[in-house]
């Protein structure tokens, strides 16, 4: 099919174009950028009043399969993802079993090559099983289709081991992503506190996030190598991440919107929609997140898309598993609290969500919407406020903390490899 997208605007890392432009999709590439393509016999999409935005990459995110297809499967995450605005995922080895070996990520593509909707790239475990004790084979992993390793879930507590997936990550030119919680202390449930003391529940210190943030950082100086800090939720460690930086160490960081949406007082209704790991904060980390994500500490936004089903969730706050689901609030929280707040501009936005991850995990390709890039594309309505009702969500799970919630910034159209994966009927 060729897609013909007439008068964009056009998101970039400078801002919205000045005037608006047509885009030409042929062969699942951007063919041709001008002010005026002549109608053929294409599919028109017409952007009139509309933002058009390279399509979002997702460094973070748990579809479940293998081993829990019950709570979300490649497919019906993909078109979660696609609803939300997602062209690129990247999906955790936590599954069951973890991604581990070759055989488990080509069984992965396989799948996602099946459902043919937004590009699906495994994360490798670090370690065998994701048991923090034998590196895993790191090049058979990079060979068969990873960009990227992680123990997520877990940190890789070792120190000595950890150095040494440093160094294997170095040499194979792949991303190590961590999981920053040291376990000594994260045998809690919620961020350790007053609010803590006061709801009776168990609390995990926010230094549990920056021992390891620390500790990296000064295993990635010592070694030369980079690191990628996932899910970053306290300011102890954005300062941490920002003095890195300063210093030329090859660290990146990420954050979620939970993490710049909700403090640690969304716990006290006791929804275990609200459990997270790392745990909710408060108001002062919440503006030391948005502070990071504008002055670029923090580099990009994931979702940490954590399905799990109702009865799971139901148990008491105590027993139910961590996690909410990410893809379909992901934009609309980001556009809410960072672009309508002027923490971010719709240029920085669309770095921290498309054009850094890009950068970060290797897509030369993707991030952006130029000339001979990837057709990764999504049509916006910037002004468009809407809704987020439980029966209009396309996960098989529906554990949100935002469902009822009235968010900005709607994603109409979803465009990936130059097929239109998404559209609001």
């Amino acid at each position: 099919m060729v897609i013909l997208i007439k008068n964009a605007n056009i998101v970039s890392a400078k801002g919205i174009s000045k005037e608006p432009q047509d885009i030409l999709i042929e062969k699942g590439v951007i063919k041709e950028i001008s002010s005026k393509i002549p109608c053929g016999d294409y599919k028109v999409i017409d952007a009139k009043d509309k933002l058009v935005l390279p399509g979002l990459i997702d460094l973070h995110c748990h579809l479940r399969e293998p081993g829990q297809e019950h709570k979300e499967t490649l497919e019906t995450g993909s078109k979660s993802a696609a609803k939300g605005g997602f062209t690129t995922i990247f999906c955790m080895p936590n599954t069951k079993p973890p991604i581990d070996s070759a055989k488990i990520v080509e069984g992965i593509l396989k799948e996602a090559k099946r459902v043919g909707l937004v590009n699906i790239i495994p994360v490798g475990a670090v370690t065998k099983g994701q048991k923090g004790q034998e590196l895993t084979d790191i090049f058979e992993l990079k060979e068969a289709g990873c960009l990227a390793i992680s123990d997520d879930g877990k940190s890789v507590s070792n120190s000595q081991l950890m150095r040494h997936a440093l160094e294997y990550a170095k040499m194979a030119d792949i991303l190590l992503m961590e999981h920053c919680e040291d376990p000594t202390f994260s045998h809690g449930v919620m961020n350790e506190g007053a609010c803590s003391t006061l709801l009776g529940l168990k609390g995990i210190p926010d230094i549990s996030e920056s021992i390891i943030v620390g500790r990296d950082i000064e295993l990635a100086k010592y070694l030369q190598t980079r690191i990628h800090f996932s899910h970053i939720s306290s300011a102890r460690s954005v300062d941490l991440i920002r003095g890195a930086k300063a210093q030329g160490i090859g660290v990146t960081a990420e954050a979620c919107p939970h993490h710049f949406s909700l403090t640690e007082k969304s716990v006290e209704s006791f929804d275990t929609n609200t459990k997270v790991h790392p745990p909710l904060k408060t108001q002062a980390d919440v503006d030391a997140i948005k502070q990071g994500l504008k002055d670029g500490t923090i580099d990009c936004i994931t979702t940490d898309h954590a399905p799990h089903t109702s009865e799971e969730k139901e148990l008491e706050f105590d027993r139910a598993p961590v996690g909410m689901i990410g893809f379909e609030t992901a934009f609309g929280l980001a556009v809410s609290e960072l672009v309508e707040t002027k923490t971010l501009t719709w240029g920085k936005l669309v770095e921290r969500m498309a054009i850094t991850p890009a950068k970060i995990s290797g897509l030369a390709s993707k991030g952006e919407i130029a000339q001979d890039k990837d057709a990764d594309i999504i049509v916006v309505d910037p002004n468009k406020e809407w809704i987020f009702e439980k029966d209009q969500i396309v996960s098989k799970s529906k554990n949100s903390p935002f469902i009822g919630r009235t968010l900005k910034g709607l994603v109409e159209t979803t465009i990936c490899a130059g097929k239109i994966v998404y559209q609001v009927k």
